[in-house]
């Protein structure tokens, strides 16, 4: 073993002890053995930006349930690892917290390619994982409950919005992993359903961080739109780049500002014009999301912005813990079918969300966002109770079979 694994498996185990410490905040009352959660997010490398929020919430949620007599009288305890934006920690750790740890579920991974990396060590194991990320959609799995939006939510409702506004001529810039070639499939199939033309995709590595040729070959296809898909740190240098090149189109993101918060991040006007469908950002302006802002904030003040994947992860420890009270265990099966009864739901700081018992994935308000020339915030559109209906109507139904598989538009589940 290097001395850099070594250094990486120390700071991991360190940020753990730390969190559960952090976490726990239950009274001698709770005196039952705990329930224990696996988390493992990235609190380190190119993706931490949008995911140490994610491991806060997460916390946040853990406490208040402890202070209020935890999960049927037993506390929840949080066993955390920083995965580094690396895949192969995601293998490492996710063995270690189902076989070493013996958690009894496991919130876990920011990237497709990470879910793709542990998702096979999970059904190894017989375990249970929450992926509380916005992606791409079609993962067919019993042994995963996703609580992020999914395409048939976000582009369904935005892709159309932007043709109707601004004309039927798209662009595509995407991160060239499973999430950008399975996300821009989507918009290429609804460019086509509503009468629209790609004249352009270009797919970018992970990493990247100069697009000039991307910026040239956008101005010559003259699109009426951009649709950027762009993840991680480096590949947000996009925005400020494009302002200074004078690209001036807007754009259209399922992934940009509902997750990395590039408004924030970075001087306007370089987000000018950026419409985003996320289930939840901070600027969400109802009294649901104002408290849950407010708790978040006070916990952490130092928290650069609360986005969808903060308020995905809280909403799942809530979910969990009313899963495990209905069906008085924390094993797989007994949840399952809780899930299966159709009526697993809560009211979240986005409104209310429930779990469909088919695809295992969750209904969501979808706000569209509008960022302004200042980079302020504004809602033109909300659409609410948008469920995860593609996977189920495809074929895929987990309360009758589980092919732990995922599937896209051009390769769907067999119909039963």
């Amino acid at each position: 073993m290097t001395g850099k694994t070594m250094r990486g498996l120390r700071a991991a185990a360190l940020s753990g002890t730390l969190l559960l410490g952090a976490a726990q905040g239950f009274t001698p009352a709770l005196a039952a053995d705990p329930i224990k959660l696996g988390v493992l997010e990235d609190q380190s490398g190119d993706f931490a930006a949008a995911t140490i929020g994610k491991v806060h919430a997460i916390q946040l949620a853990a406490e208040e349930i402890n202070k209020a007599g935890g999960i049927d009288g037993r506390p929840l305890e949080l066993v955390v690892y920083d995965t580094q934006s690396d895949n192969t920690r995601y293998q490492e750790f996710m063995r270690r917290v189902l076989q070493r740890d013996k958690v009894d579920a496991v919130f876990a991974g920011f990237s497709s390619a990470s879910r793709e990396a542990y998702r096979p060590i999970v059904n190894q194991f017989d375990g249970l994982a929450f992926y509380n990320n916005q992606y791409e959609g079609g993962v067919c799995d019993a042994n995963m409950i996703v609580t992020g939006a999914v395409p048939e939510q976000q582009f369904s409702t935005l892709i159309p919005w932007m043709m109707e506004k601004y004309g039927k001529k798209v662009y595509t810039l995407a991160a060239d992993y499973n999430f950008g070639q399975i996300s821009a499939e989507w918009v290429r199939n609804i460019v086509k359903e509503h009468g629209g033309e790609m004249v352009g995709e270009d797919f970018i590595p992970l990493g990247v961080s100069q697009f000039s040729q991307n910026i040239q070959n956008i101005q010559k296809a003259k699109p009426d739109f951009v649709v950027t898909l762009l993840v991680g740190t480096a590949q947000a240098s996009y925005y400020e780049q494009a302002a200074a090149a004078s690209v001036n189109l807007p754009m259209a993101s399922s992934v940009n500002v509902g997750q990395g918060y590039e408004h924030k991040r970075f001087k306007p006007p370089s987000l000018k014009d950026m419409y985003v469908t996320t289930n939840y950002i901070e600027e969400v302006d109802s009294p649901a999301s104002k408290a849950f802002l407010a708790k978040f904030k006070a916990k952490f003040p130092d928290e650069p912005y609360v986005n969808q994947e903060a308020e995905n992860s809280y909403l799942a420890v809530y979910l969990y813990k009313q899963m495990v009270e209905r069906a008085k265990s924390t094993k797989r099966e007994d949840l399952r079918k809780e899930i299966a009864k159709g009526d697993v739901c809560m009211d979240a700081p986005e409104g209310k969300v429930c779990l469909d018992p088919k695809s295992q994935h969750m209904s969501h308000t979808i706000y569209l966002a509008k960022v302004g020339e200042d980079h302020s915030i504004s809602f033109p559109k909300v659409w609410t109770d948008i469920k995860p209906y593609w996977l189920g109507e495809a074929g895929c139904d987990l309360t009758k079979s589980d092919p732990s598989a995922q599937y896209t538009p051009s390769n769907p589940p067999p119909k039963p």
